[in-house]
């Protein structure tokens, strides 16, 4: 109970958070505004775009030029926003889904999301560390992220891997910039008809949920076709979040160091092991949300507040996202996590492509 109350607490913004929060607050509200202004404008004719694809690219706009100057005082805001923020405004997506569609998605999305997830780590570790001479920490991190659940996956991977600092700074990196053409360029293709042909909206939205990287990315992605695209992939790619933990669990046993063994009279526990592994728990919040969305009877008020609260939230973590989005990431990774990161990124999008449309005709 301790431990919850403190993760709770975690959620609370202090007095060192308002800064940055009330700038990526204002910043949100603009990004809100401009979309709608946008769509009026142009007829509803401009493709792709929405409020959190708007909010991403005006914040690394702003983050590669004025906001270095006030990040000192506006950090720790925007790193809440992006944070704290980001799982709350997941969470709260559960008020837009029922167990309905989430039934809907069922099966295939599971089928595709443990086949994506399966071949794109065993696929990064060999080329990894077989060919690109990668070291074995960093492939695993890059991994993690790509298959998974992008940043959230290669920091919960550290403890597990043991990693230096700087190895999660290039594997977040490659995250970041792979995650975010990827959140871009999908809409664009779909538009454009080349997805569209061969992928319904519907498998659309699952192999947008089973490929892109971060959970935000996905959302980013599913919505800018539609809101029912948005919810398919935001669900399949929740099931893919869910993964995490068991990955984990199986990546502790592997990496339990020899040493480690030698050392002692008996090999780590089970337990041992499985306290290695940090549960997303807003995972699992986002689930409950939902249940409870769909079998708990609410006016219409509530949950178009709760919506329109989760609107705000979402666009406020994207545009911090944006502001700490630095095109000096791609010079950190160095060249050969990119080129890995590059080739991972290329087989989400074909590879991918392969096994959502394979698993569509069964």
């Amino acid at each position: 109970m301790k431990a919850i109350l403190q993760a709770m607490t975690g959620y609370v913004p202090r007095g060192r958070h308002l800064a940055g929060l009330v700038v990526v607050l204002i910043g949100s509200i603009f990004c809100l505004w401009l979309n709608t202004q946008l769509n009026v404008w142009s007829h509803g004719k401009i493709v792709g775009l929405s409020s959190l694809t708007l909010a991403i690219l005006i914040g690394m706009v702003i983050g590669n030029t004025l906001y270095p100057k006030f990040a000192d005082n506006l950090g720790e805001g925007v790193g809440f926003a992006k944070g704290q923020v980001l799982r709350l405004a997941i969470m709260l997506y559960g008020f837009k889904l029922t167990l309905t569609q989430v039934a809907s998605v069922g099966m295939p999305a599971i089928m595709t999301d443990a086949l994506v997830l399966t071949s794109t780590f065993l696929i990064t570790y060999f080329l990894g560390t077989k060919w690109l001479k990668v070291d074995k920490q960093t492939t695993i991190l890059i991994g993690s992220g790509a298959s998974i659940c992008g940043a959230a996956a290669v920091i919960a991977a550290e403890p597990v891997v043991k990693a230096e600092a700087h190895k999660v700074t290039i594997a977040v990196a490659t995250v970041v910039v792979f995650g975010t053409i990827a959140m871009l360029i999908y809409p664009f293709l779909y538009h454009l008809g080349w997805l569209g042909s061969w992928l319904s909206a519907e498998n659309y939205g699952i192999y947008t949920g089973s490929t892109i990287h971060e959970v935000a990315q996905v959302v980013v992605a599913g919505n800018a076709i539609n809101a029912n695209v948005g919810d398919t992939a935001v669900v399949t790619k929740m099931i893919r979040v869910m993964m995490l933990a068991p990955f984990l669990l199986i990546l502790s046993f592997a990496l339990t160091p020899k040493a480690e063994i030698a050392d002692s009279d008996e090999s780590p526990s089970f337990i041992d092991r499985a306290r290695q592994v940090k549960v997303p728990w807003f995972a699992f919040i986002f689930i409950a949300i939902v249940f409870i969305h769909t079998w708990v009877s609410m006016s219409d008020r509530f949950e178009q507040a709760m919506v329109l609260t989760d609107d705000l939230l979402l666009t406020m973590a994207m545009f911090a996202l944006g502001l700490t989005t630095h095109l000096s990431a791609i010079k950190q990774a160095g060249t050969k996590p990119l080129l890995l990161g590059a080739i991972m990124f290329a087989w989400l999008i074909i590879g991918g492509g392969l096994i959502n449309s394979a698993i569509s005709f069964f």
